[in-house]
């Protein structure tokens, strides 16, 4: 592959890895591109935050686009990227048609983080007090939308093998436009184990989530209003500390000393507040994708309880690194054994390391994906003519989106 192949990112919002897995999770990919030998460029609408990762650091060109503006037509035809590849269905929505009409030779990934028609239709469910179905999926307006533009795009990089199964058998989506690439981990040796603070030396439990997904902050106020003091009434000792990004007013409201339930907000380094905790607790009730957050346990050392959606996918055939239930007494009943059980803490712990080297270690994954990547970019026409759904949905789109888009654009004119 030319070592001067361009890359062009179009980013849902700018990285912020101390924030979200999502920030890191296209850190990964920044990072696996560039091993690649691709020149990046990442573009979005999104306004500037704090907390945004310095692009320039990582040599990538950084530029600011415009939703519904030709600006970008003129950008793109310049940049003339090989790859082009989408942060999350809604940026495919935006500027899938502006590509595919002014760079069609361009390969189209998308990076789908994780399935929103899934989360949603499971936040449904869960708020309307019923179990979900597949079959909830179909009435998902966001359904539509996602698996069109999975559709449109040349490939989907997929961080769920769970979501990959759920595409090919409920969807009927062809196995070659989807591509499972988990967060990518550097492996974890037995030094580094050594160097992790030990059971003795911890103490407390933490709960950790960007509190903008909703999955997290319902699974706070479950911790409050459940959880948490069945816990607290068998450790009166213990503390649960709360962090996340982006609190707002009712997450801060929750804080309550005598309970020991802290919300700290915003930590600047995640890892290093897990380390400390001895438990990290995670009753998610809906959601998709893997969790970041238990990924992070793992490398931390510290064991987790979780629940099934939390864990989803996330082991394969593996023991968890401490306990799955998604009932509420057990929950807290293996939460207080975790915590008080040094034997099963230190079993657990293996367990978490053991995840992290089999299933997500970047050298797993490297070769097949810039294997991948060179076939599509060598085969794209043929690879494009065996997905006739996507290339009419294209066709119809560049009809519709485009002149959408146009009459928008004069509009704001």
């Amino acid at each position: 592959m030319n070592q001067v192949q361009k890359l062009l990112i179009i980013g849902f919002v700018w990285p912020e890895p101390n924030s979200s897995a999502a920030g890191g999770r296209m850190m990964e990919l920044i990072s696996l591109f560039k091993a690649q030998g691709f020149s990046i460029t990442f573009a979005s609408p999104a306004q500037n935050s704090d907390y945004m990762v310095d692009l320039q650091e990582y040599e990538v060109e950084k530029i600011a686009i415009e939703l519904n503006n030709s600006s970008f037509d003129v950008i793109i035809k310049e940049l003339n990227p090989g790859v082009v590849l989408f942060d999350r269905f809604m940026m495919e929505e935006q500027f899938g048609w502006r590509v595919a009409e002014n760079c069609p030779d361009a390969l189209r990934l998308l990076d789908t983080e994780d399935l929103h028609c899934l989360r949603l239709a499971r936040q449904k469910a869960f708020k309307e007090n019923r179990s979900f179905k597949t079959t909830d999926l179909f009435v998902e307006e966001v359904a539509k939308r996602e698996i069109a533009s999975i559709l449109r795009c040349d490939l989907s990089l997929m961080i769920s093998e769970f979501e990959v199964e759920l595409l090919e058998s409920t969807f009927k989506i062809e196995k070659a436009l989807l591509y499972y690439l988990p967060f990518l981990l550097e492996p974890i040796v037995v030094a580094e184990i050594d160097k992790l603070p030990f059971f003795e030396k911890r103490k407390d439990f933490v709960f950790i989530g960007n509190f903008l997904h909703e999955p997290n902050w319902n699974a706070v106020q479950y911790l409050k209003e459940t959880i948490w003091p069945l816990i607290k009434m068998r450790l009166p000792e213990t503390v649960l500390n709360i962090y996340g990004a982006y609190p707002s007013q009712k997450v801060l409201q929750l804080h309550n000393k005598k309970e020991g339930f802290l919300i700290m907000g915003r930590t600047i380094d995640a890892k290093e507040v897990v380390k400390e905790a001895r438990v990290v607790l995670a009753p998610l009730r809906f959601g998709a994708g893997i969790k970041g957050k238990l990924l992070e346990a793992m490398q931390c050392g510290t064991p987790s309880v979780t629940t099934t959606i939390g864990s989803e996918s996330m082991h394969g055939d593996l023991s968890w690194n401490g306990n799955i239930t998604d009932d509420v007494v057990d929950f807290a009943d293996v939460a207080v054994q975790l915590y008080q059980d040094k034997t099963i803490w230190l079993q657990a712990q293996q367990n978490g390391l053991k995840i992290i080297n089999q299933r997500y270690v970047k050298y797993l994954f490297e070769n097949n994906f810039r294997t991948k990547i060179e076939f599509l970019c060598a085969n794209l026409k043929e690879h494009r003519l065996r997905n006739f759904m996507g290339a009419m949905l294209q066709h119809h789109t560049l009809k519709s989106t485009k002149y959408m888009s146009r009459w928008i654009e004069e509009k704001n004119k």
